[in-house]
């Protein structure tokens, strides 16, 4: 009986695998000749794909921004603006979320990552199409990114320890409650992040009155 093939090493399944590296053990973790035992090829393999580890994470990068949503901008969809920018950051941030170990490579910029283009591609021609001027128009599009990127760096709730002995009353009048913060971790974050995405897009619908008020 022949023996079953394996499969053909490709690039999705390399992007894949390096991801779900990067997923488990961090950054640090990922280098060909580990990939390549995950693979179960040899290392040279690699290079038929991609010359350097820094271009697999520049790839793992991209397919995570591939995840996000970009179906709020389209020409077909009838979400205003501020709904769109709304949605299409949840959509980020669930996107990072599952991935926050390759957020540091993301943040360097799309650089000339498909995925990432066409994400900053939409965001820009939809504020532009709103009546956005170009120049605000691509501070939105940074503003945005820093937000959800840095929403997604870490866990504010995380932060705090679940000792009760840690916030001595004496030296933190005010953390008296801080030891359960751990425990509604996720309560907490999602809470926060929709506080100040609330408030960014109030800010924003402020700055967007007075634009129509000029153009007039």
């Amino acid at each position: 009986m022949a023996r079953p093939r394996k499969p053909l090493l490709s690039r999705d399944r390399i992007v894949d695998a390096a991801r779900a590296l990067v997923d488990a053990e961090g950054l640090a973790a990922v280098s060909t000749r580990r990939l390549a035992a995950e693979l179960g090829v040899s290392g040279p393999s690699l290079y038929n794909h991609f010359r350097t580890k820094d271009q697999i994470l520049e790839a793992v990068a991209d397919s995570v921004s591939a995840q996000v949503d970009l179906s709020m901008f389209g020409p077909d969809d009838a979400r205003d603006w501020r709904t769109a920018l709304h949605d299409w950051a949840v959509s980020y941030r669930a996107a990072l979320r599952e991935h926050p170990n390759i957020v540091p490579v993301l943040a360097q910029g799309p650089g000339r990552r498909p995925a990432g283009l066409r994400l900053a591609d939409a965001v820009f021609g939809a504020m532009v199409d709103a009546g956005w001027p170009p120049a605000q128009a691509t501070s939105i599009g940074a503003l945005m990114r820093y937000f959800v990127m840095g929403s997604a760096l870490g866990s504010f709730a995380g932060g705090f320890v679940d000792d009760e002995t840690a916030y001595d009353p004496a030296d933190y009048p005010h953390l008296g409650q801080a030891h359960l913060l751990a425990d509604k971790q996720e309560l907490i974050d999602d809470r926060a992040f929709e506080t100040g995405l609330t408030a960014l897009l109030d800010g924003l619908s402020v700055q967007y009155a007075q634009v129509a008020t000029a153009a007039h």
